[in-house]
């Protein structure tokens, strides 16, 4: 049975008062909860955000990670983050592959293949995120791009991960959603891909990303191979992201 996760990726954003508010909002709620919880800080905050919550007994619920990292373990990388320091400084986590990161820092397959084999060398779990672009979907390219993303890491680092992210980018912060019947379609191709790999990449939790709110959690979570929320804007509003968290089965 796998269970479910809800992700906030707060990309960059925050500050200490930031922190310090949103765990007090945090307290009283996430307790409750059925599912897990992971929250991936911009990495300057994570050391607070760690003690934040061992501060107030939740970090035996809430788990950090971070949103990128180095595949080297040390060297002359100035400005990079290796898995092995991310570890040190309180991460579990570590994200692989965002559509941000394939964008804006030209992220090709291999290099999310390795990056991905450096999270797990440092004892990090990776969530490999997988997405097509509009031009993709429109093209009919949808499904070959997802599954060619997701067999590169595979083809390398074996089942062995956290967990994976479907994450269109044609709905990532525009407020477009797919629907829950597009999510799952891709969701099960994803799943299916899993199993044909090896039987423990088959229960890899998979994850959706894409203008997830509290408003269409529930339907997308319902879905059958739906199994949690990548979620970005409405991570900020702890509130909110509470709400999404509540619509996750256990």
């Amino acid at each position: 049975m796998r269970r479910g996760i809800a992700a906030g990726n707060w990309k960059m954003h925050g500050s200490r008062q930031f922190v310090a508010d949103y765990v007090r909002a945090l307290d009283g709620q996430v307790q409750s909860l059925e599912c897990a919880v992971v929250l991936f800080p911009p990495v300057g905050y994570l050391p607070l955000l760690a003690e934040s919550l061992r501060h107030l007994d939740l970090d035996r619920i809430v788990e950090l990670g971070a949103q990128n990292l180095h595949t080297e373990v040390q060297g002359a990388f100035t400005g990079e983050m290796s898995g092995e320091m991310l570890a040190d400084l309180g991460a579990r986590w570590v994200l692989v592959g965002h559509s941000e990161r394939r964008e804006y820092a030209g992220e090709t397959n291999d290099v999310v293949a390795a990056k991905t084999a450096a999270a797990l060398r440092a004892g990090l779990k990776p969530m490999v995120c997988v997405g097509e672009s509009e031009a993709d979907r429109d093209a009919g390219r949808a499904e070959a791009v997802v599954i060619g993303q997701l067999e590169s890491v595979l083809a390398r680092c074996g089942g062995e991960l956290g967990a994976i992210a479907y994450e269109p980018v044609w709905a990532i912060g525009t407020g477009r959603t797919a629907t829950p019947a597009l999510a799952e379609e891709m969701h099960a191709l994803i799943r299916s891909a899993l199993a044909n790999h090896s039987a423990p990449a088959a229960e890899l939790p998979i994850l959706y990303g894409g203008s997830v709110k509290g408003g269409n959690a529930g339907a997308l979570f319902a879905e059958r191979d739906i199994d949690g929320g990548l979620v970005g804007g409405a991570s900020l509003k702890a509130e909110e992201f509470m709400e999404i968290a509540r619509a996750l089965p256990g």
